[in-house]
């Protein structure tokens, strides 16, 4: 199960002396990563939470909510087959109850479980609303972390899975650069993509991911300078977004008319790191290194 963590904004490496003017400073785009969406987690609406049927549909609701701003896609509604579960329960212990959360993967087997929050036995059983929503609010960042937990444990028992292995690349070309940048940008990326520990593979069909470099020189009004955007596009085979490695510097105008040179070299060094680092946070690899 593949999960959706907030990814940091990084800066682009330095990467020399002149003439680099990407190195360094990559301008105001920066470098975007972004990664994959989870895969579909169902709340069914529990029948024995201790809770009346319209406030046990609520709480499904607010479950799902809470878990959907933690960029978990949840929904609260009957699961359907390759859906994951979580399942939730209440006991009553001492005048408190006690919530319960149980994760089943999509065969139906318990992938992990946790206690929630305990609620005064009086507040719980007026099903106010917000009771319930504050309930499912402590309860989210518990969920997450479990979610995230059997997400490790399985990547790592996987021999194929990205998480123990290279990833393979197919770089599709570079569009929209002057001169000899497209062919300079994509021959200086097949040199550095595996310089990152990845594979760069000659058949589209043996890929896992798709990259794809997009230019465009933009002449900036009042000035003999343009601004140059470059985006590297990471996707899977089937063609949803990984992540776009994005770079952006002001330049002389005309540099980049007929020769790329040794600001190719400077472009395709620092895009390979981005590229690696969206792969890496798809695969969950950054988890496995902070283990």
């Amino acid at each position: 199960m593949k999960l959706a963590p907030l990814l940091p904004l990084i800066l682009l490496a330095g990467c020399g002396d002149l003439p680099r003017p990407f190195a360094g400073r990559p301008g105001a785009q920066a470098l975007r990563l972004a990664t994959p969406p989870p895969a579909r987690l169902v709340v069914p609406t529990p029948g024995d939470a201790l809770l009346a049927d319209t406030q046990a549909v609520q709480l499904a609701h607010d479950v799902a909510g809470a878990l959907v701003a933690a960029e978990v896609p949840a929904f609260a509604e009957r699961p359907q087959p390759g859906d994951w579960q979580l399942r939730l329960s209440a006991t009553l212990e001492s005048g408190q109850v006690q919530l319960h959360y149980a994760l089943l993967d999509a065969g139906g087997h318990p992938r992990g479980d946790l206690a929630g929050d305990r609620v005064p036995a009086s507040l719980w059983a007026a099903g106010d609303e917000t009771t319930l929503h504050e309930a499912a609010s402590v309860a989210a960042p518990q969920i997450v972390g479990l979610l995230r937990a059997v997400d490790a444990t399985l990547k790592q028992s996987d021999p194929n899975s990205l998480y123990n292995r290279p990833a393979r690349i197919y770089l599709a070309g570079v569009t929209g650069a002057r001169g000899d940048g497209d062919l300079s940008l994509e021959r200086q990326m097949r040199t550095k993509l595996p310089d990152t520990g990845d594979e760069v593979v000659k058949r589209r069909e043996d890929a896992d991911f798709i990259v794809r470099g997009v230019v465009k020189i933009t002449d900036l009004p009042g000035h003999r300078q343009q601004q140059v955007e470059i985006h590297w596009l990471v996707t899977d085979p089937r063609g949803h977004e990984a992540g776009d490695v994005a770079q952006g510097h002001d330049i002389d105008a005309g540099t980049l008319d007929h020769y790329w040179g040794d600001i190719a070299n400077a472009v395709a060094e620092e895009a390979a790191g981005g590229v690696h680092e969206v792969i890496t946070n798809w695969s969950g690899r950054k988890h496995k290194t902070g283990a």
